[in-house]
């Protein structure tokens, strides 16, 4: 058994309002097809990403995660199962048609329960809990055992996002720069195509959620205390040497995030279903420049790939 934090119980309601929003029809429809794939091996499927906040799923790539009861049920392959258990997420494309004709596409996750609820409470880096801190969906889940389980991890993340980036934070601040600070520490440990301000805009485009996610959350964070007769205000009491200890751990962060990024990509080449476009995809979108798919880069893919990653890191270690 996991011996994981309990969150407080305005935190869970929080949580649980989020994900109980309704979502258009095409996302149940998506839903359908992902539950197709793993049948009962699927425990939950999860919106979020920016289709989530533009509220239209058919324009754009709709973002999902897949929470399996375990690797071995969900994936038939060998190399899919290791994959997954050594490197989360495996990840593949989903592609269907609405009811009216219209298409939809969505880039799916595949991640365990169990790697979701450490993930988002254990892990040293961000990438689970920079991600479900922030709003999602709960579109599919089994029953109401595997909906708490969900709740209670996605209210996870918001603690560790907030308990690991509080030392960062000034002395004295209120939720949206809590937030703001928070997500672009999150972002810096990935390769990713965002502008700088992104952070910004994520945040304010849903403030009042932040706000009372903030306000929920922070009972459960040691250093962290609301300044009395004042409306979202928080005081930062964590010891100067606490938080040059932090950042030292925020710059390692830094570096493996972006190692790990590198290796999913390559994983890539051998789990996601037409890897090397998937690839080039990801590559296209972070370098801002078409790349032209050659016989031989299709062929060879770890062979001809690596200068094209090579320029990925460099370019990235430039921002």
């Amino acid at each position: 058994m996991l011996n994981l934090p309990t969150p407080p119980t305005a935190l869970l309601a929080e949580v649980a309002e989020q994900c109980a929003q309704p979502v258009a029809e095409e996302l149940h429809t998506l839903s359908r097809e992902v539950h197709a794939r793993f049948g009962d091996a699927l425990s939950a499927v999860l919106f979020y990403g920016s289709c989530l906040r533009s509220g239209d799923p058919t324009e754009g790539l709709v973002d999902l995660y897949a929470i399996v009861d375990d690797y071995s049920t969900a994936h038939s392959s060998l190399l899919l199962r290791v994959a997954n258990a050594w490197l989360p997420p495996n990840v593949f494309h989903l592609q269907t048609l609405t009811t009216d004709g219209r298409s939809l596409r969505a880039k799916c996750a595949v991640l365990s329960l169990r790697d979701l609820e450490r993930g988002t409470a254990c892990w040293f880096q961000s990438y689970l809990w920079g991600r479900f801190a922030q709003p999602s969906r709960l579109v599919y889940r089994r029953d109401e055992h595997v909906e708490q389980r969900i709740h209670r991890a996605l209210a996870r993340a918001a603690m560790t996002l907030i308990g690991q980036t509080l030392p960062c934070q000034p002395e004295r601040f209120d939720s949206e720069t809590l937030w703001q600070r928070a997500l672009a520490l999150s972002y810096g440990t990935e390769l990713r195509p965002e502008a700088a301000d992104r952070p910004t805009q994520l945040v304010r485009h849903d403030s009042a959620h932040y706000r009372r996610l903030t306000q929920a959350a922070v009972p459960a964070i040691a250093g962290m205390e609301p300044i009395a007769g004042e409306t979202d205000a928080y005081r930062n009491l964590l010891s100067p040497a606490a938080c040059r200890q932090n950042a030292r751990r925020w710059r390692l962060r830094r570096v493996q995030g972006r190692i790990l990024n590198v290796a999913r990509l390559v994983k890539s080449f051998f789990t996601f279903e037409n890897g090397v476009d998937y690839v080039v995809w990801k590559l296209e979108r972070h370098l801002g420049q078409p790349i032209e798919i050659t016989p031989r880069l299709r062929r060879f893919p770890l062979i001809f790939g690596w200068p094209l990653l090579w320029r990925l890191l460099k370019e990235r270690r430039l921002h």
